[in-house]
């Protein structure tokens, strides 16, 4: 076995959803990520917030986006495919265009300390950090987090968003 394959390491992960019904998506997602962690270890999530679309077709419902933490030993391309397998799971379409509304996305923000560059994976997702959806909830569980490549903070890099962007709607803190 590949010795990075059994290194536990903490994954963040980006759950969306602008179909259907936005908290039991996110929170069958988050149950079935639950799965995925190493032994009885403890996934953390943040609050979910109520965003307004980014480079989505026009008339496309808000999202909810939260961010969970889990345990994970296994590598990152498998982690992948794990979390593509729930989205398709809870009624995800493949092959759909960019950025369509879906019931549910999954993205792989980080993963401890790794740094992966494929033609289907980036990691440290090389978009978070410009996003308000992904980078308020992430700032609720991590605010002082350095990402791997990365000299400043989570919560350095939300305060660093444009403040004439749109704020996000707490819809649920304790779910």
């Amino acid at each position: 076995m590949d010795s990075d394959a059994s290194r536990m390491v903490r994954a963040g992960i980006a759950l969306g959803s602008n179909l259907g019904d936005r908290i039991s998506n996110i929170c069958a997602a988050r149950d079935l990520l639950r799965k995925l962690r190493t032994g009885d270890s403890t996934c953390i999530q943040a609050p979910i917030y109520r965003s307004c679309p980014v480079n989505c077709p026009a008339n496309s419902p808000d999202f909810f986006n939260t961010v969970v933490e889990i345990n994970y030993s296994g590598t990152p391309a498998r982690l992948l495919e794990q979390t593509q397998a729930i989205e398709v799971e809870l009624g995800r379409i493949p092959g759909r265009p960019p950025n369509s509304p879906r019931v549910i996305d999954l993205d792989i923000l980080y993963m401890g300390e790794y740094i992966t560059d494929s033609d289907n994976l980036l990691i440290p997702h090389p978009r978070m950090t410009q996003r308000r959806f992904v980078m308020q909830p992430l700032s609720d569980i991590r605010p002082s987090m350095t990402l791997p490549g990365d000299s400043v903070s989570v919560i350095e890099h939300l305060r660093s968003l444009p403040g004439d962007e749109a704020q996000l709607t707490l819809i649920e803190e304790n779910w």
